[in-house]
């Protein structure tokens, strides 16, 4: 509503709002959401009661809190108090007062620091998850062939407490079972590890213990476009990035609406049922640098059939399900089975009198795995696709997702999730762009 003052009347106040350059910029940035959601969602609760403020005007005043940098609830609030203008347009349930300049009291109008904090926290998951989704739809019309590749990563949060502190000493900071006070939802984790050169030309791995939580995000990049987020998840930060794999795929395959063709990973990724999401399709690779797990990797045939050390081709046996969840099948030394063959080997299983046995991977992301030839041009061409995801975390870094000033792991999450439809809201404004600049060329420049 358009509220009137002794100062300004509703023409005025209109005049106002179309030419204050702050509403002016917000307006067009929320005109790339897809408000139909919330409105949709608001309509399905209970309309009883005091009438409470609108669900997209808190949403917009959050999303307003990340595009200008602001840390705290209070910082947010403060931010408000100084832009009646913009309190109007966001939607807000404005307390009447016409002696007041703007026709309203600014400050009994907007929710308390307490209750924009706790509102952070509450906010519906599924609603967010939605509105995340409908920028990769938006996103789809003007990007062709979005999501070919999907890139995973994880990247680092920390919580607001004293144990991530160097310089404070909090006894066992370091204990996996410790529950920092300042936030209980956070956890002991071990920041992914880095090698510094040294002088002498070596390299040096560092590890870096930290309290907190992990932001696992799906993306993908286009050479003109630029970078999009599919999917993200939250986890504390104690859970293994191979975690976040399943969800981050599904959520992207609901948002794009098809599957992808290949995906990009580190080695953190290298399980066999992460090649199986790729291979069950049967139209591209599992891009994800090696990481033999303490095992010992065996050259396999198409069909899956490994050698033995020795070279020899092994000769199959029986099929079983894996305790790992697989479909393995037994392989046995070809010299010793089915039949004899009265030829030696001086392995020392062979000596035995039982020789090699191997119980391999059948399922087809396990063979693709195994046979993943890392040095072609193709896998090459995806696996370079992995720096969309630094970028989408530099982005991110840059809204303040690696030190969020809450205390809670929904309020985390909810941070994150909105960042990330930012993030994808400036890059569907760039698309925009692209595609009307190749429009007006299209069109000889009329």
């Amino acid at each position: 509503m358009i509220p009137t003052s002794v100062h300004f009347d509703q023409s005025v106040m209109t005049t106002l709002l179309e030419h204050d350059p702050l509403v002016a910029d917000y307006r067009a940035f929320f005109a790339l959401f897809d408000w139909t959601l919330v409105d949709e969602w608001q309509a399905q609760r209970s309309g009883r009661g005091r009438p409470a403020h609108p669900e997209s005007a808190y949403l917009k005043a959050f999303l307003i809190r990340i595009k200008e940098g602001l840390r705290y609830s209070s910082d947010l609030r403060r931010f408000l108090l100084h832009h009646p203008l913009l309190v109007i347009e966001l939607g807000f349930h404005l307390h009447l007062d016409a002696s007041a300049p703007y026709g309203f009291d600014v400050e009994k109008t907007l929710p308390s620091r307490y209750w924009l904090g706790e509102k952070l926290a509450s906010l519906d998951r599924g609603l967010l998850t939605d509105l995340l989704a409908a920028t990769v739809r938006d996103l789809k019309e003007e990007i062709p062939g979005l999501g070919e590749t999907l890139v995973v990563d994880v990247k680092h949060i920390y919580a607001w407490v004293a144990e991530n502190n160097p310089r404070v000493y909090v006894k066992g900071p370091y204990n996996v079972t410790h529950i920092p006070k300042g936030d209980p939802d956070s956890r002991l984790g071990i920041k992914k590890s880095s090698n510094q050169e040294q002088p002498d030309g070596s390299t040096k791995e560092r590890k870096e213990g930290l309290f907190g939580s992990g932001s696992g995000v799906a993306v993908s990049t286009d050479p003109v476009y630029g970078d999009v987020v599919h999917a993200e998840y939250t986890l504390p930060f104690n859970a293994a990035d191979v975690s976040y794999y399943r969800t981050l795929f599904d959520h992207s395959v609901l948002a794009l609406g098809h599957y992808p063709t290949h995906v990009a990973a580190d080695a953190a990724y290298d399980f066999w049922y992460v090649y199986q999401t790729i291979a069950a399709t049967g139209a591209g690779i599992a891009a994800i640098a090696a990481n033999d797990h303490g095992q010992e990797r065996v050259r396999r045939e198409p069909d899956g059939t490994p050698y033995c050390s020795k070279g020899l081709l092994m000769a199959p046996s029986y099929r079983f399900r894996h305790t790992r969840g697989y479909q393995a099948q037994r392989f046995r030394c070809p010299l010793l089975f089915p039949e004899k063959s009265g030829q030696s080997c001086d392995h020392e299983q062979f000596l035995k009198g039982k020789g090699c046995v191997k119980d391999v991977n059948m399922e087809k992301g396990g063979i693709m795995r195994s046979r993943m030839e890392r040095h072609t041009p193709l896998y090459q061409a995806v696996y370079r696709q992995r720096t969309a995801a630094e970028r989408i975390n530099s982005q991110a870094k840059e809204l303040g997702i690696e030190r969020p000033k809450v205390r809670n792991l929904r309020s985390v999450r909810n941070l994150n999730t909105l960042i990330y439809v930012v993030i994808n809201v400036r890059a569907l404004a760039r698309a925009k762009a692209i595609n009307a600049a190749l429009l007006s060329t299209a069109n000889g420049g009329r």
